[in-house]
């Protein structure tokens, strides 16, 4: 029995020690944090193993911080989002001191008022991108220059959109020549976004789908994430991504750390690996959005998708960024969404 009792003391004593050295990630799947030869690298240097966990919606990603305290040290969050994390204290202020290369973040960005409340750092700017289309180059030699392609009745069964509410709304803002962050005419929204669903080849749901569905020569023209185009073009597919005149939607990435994390000092030496520019350089290498860190995009190849990008002004001024979303406007864009796709 007093053996026993040892042994029971010291596996827990073990189980103990082994949590201590370990920081848990709350992201999307795939997505940077959980990347395999980075992690190995990661736990050489710190110590410190990494254990990724998935959400599939904002939403679901703020329900599992509300009702997993102490669960996770470090968690993605679309700035859109960070406010109401804040708010409800489900993250804890930032000590960026202990994030060397937090000080190479474009200003822009690390000033976020999105991320800063008070002169306080709640979220760490790590990656951005666009929402715009991306085109099959067999059907398209040369880009089109507008959003009207989509409703060009030569592709009639042949063009997506991704199956979220929020996201087609304001694409449809878009496409109307309105603010996404203000639209005053979603009859107008409502319209446009009627006459686009004869268009439809189906909805699209993840990079996953898209790619099959490209791969498979069904999609002339669909919307897409400018980070997955990078991973879509690294693999072979035979596409163009494509800011029209009437813009892009803009999304910008951070990492935060729970208010009930115990790991906070491993968590901020995470998050400095995650924005650190040799890190990014090798993630560009697979199909990466593009980084907030100015010293991480200036280390790319000159023929990097990313590097590109940000070397557009004339695109750059065409994107409007997300703000965020009151819970009213995301319900009326729902049920708006969903009419129209009950009405198909």
């Amino acid at each position: 029995m007093k053996l026993s009792l040892i042994a029971a003391t010291a596996l827990a004593f073990a189980a103990h020690a082994a949590a201590a050295d370990e920081i848990r990630v709350l992201n999307w799947q795939g997505y940077g944090t959980d990347i395999g030869w980075s992690l190995e690298a990661f736990e050489a240097a710190t110590g410190h193993k990494v254990v990724n966990e998935y959400f599939n919606s904002e939403q679901e990603m703020l329900t599992k911080l509300r009702t997993n305290p102490g669960a996770y040290d470090v968690v993605m969050i679309n700035a859109a989002f960070t406010a109401q994390a804040m708010a409800e204290d489900l993250i804890a202020p930032i000590d960026t001191a202990a994030i060397p290369n937090f000080a190479d973040i474009t200003p822009n960005f690390a000033g976020d008022s999105k991320l800063v409340h008070d002169g306080q750092v709640y979220g760490v700017p790590w990656t951005w991108g666009l929402t715009s289309i991306a085109v099959n180059t067999g059907a398209y030699p040369d880009p089109p220059a507008s959003l009207d392609t989509m409703w060009d009745p030569a592709h009639q069964g042949r063009v997506s959109i991704r199956d979220d509410a929020v996201e087609a709304v304001q694409f449809g803002a878009l496409a109307t020549g309105q603010d996404i962050n203000d639209i005053q005419d979603l009859d107008a929204v409502r319209d446009k976004l009627a006459s686009l669903m004869p268009q439809l080849r189906t909805f699209w749901g993840s990079e996953n789908d898209w790619n099959q569905y490209m791969a498979a020569g069904e999609f002339d023209v669909a919307t897409y994430w400018s980070g997955s185009a990078a991973r879509s073009i690294a693999q072979g597919l035979p596409i163009a991504f494509v800011v029209p005149a009437e813009g892009a939607i803009g999304w910008l990435d951070s990492l935060s750390i729970p208010e009930s994390s115990t790991r906070k000092e491993a968590a901020a030496q995470f998050i400095d690996w995650m924005i650190d520019p040799e890190f990014y350089v090798k993630w560009d290498l697979e199909g990466a959005p593009t980084s907030a860190n100015a010293k991480a995009i200036e280390a790319l190849p000159d023929t990097s998708f990313n590097k590109q990008v940000v070397a557009d002004p004339d695109l750059l001024a065409r994107v409007q960024f997300q703000a965020p979303l009151s819970d009213e406007d995301r319900e009326t864009y729902l049920k708006l969404w969903q009419a129209l796709k009950a009405a198909q």
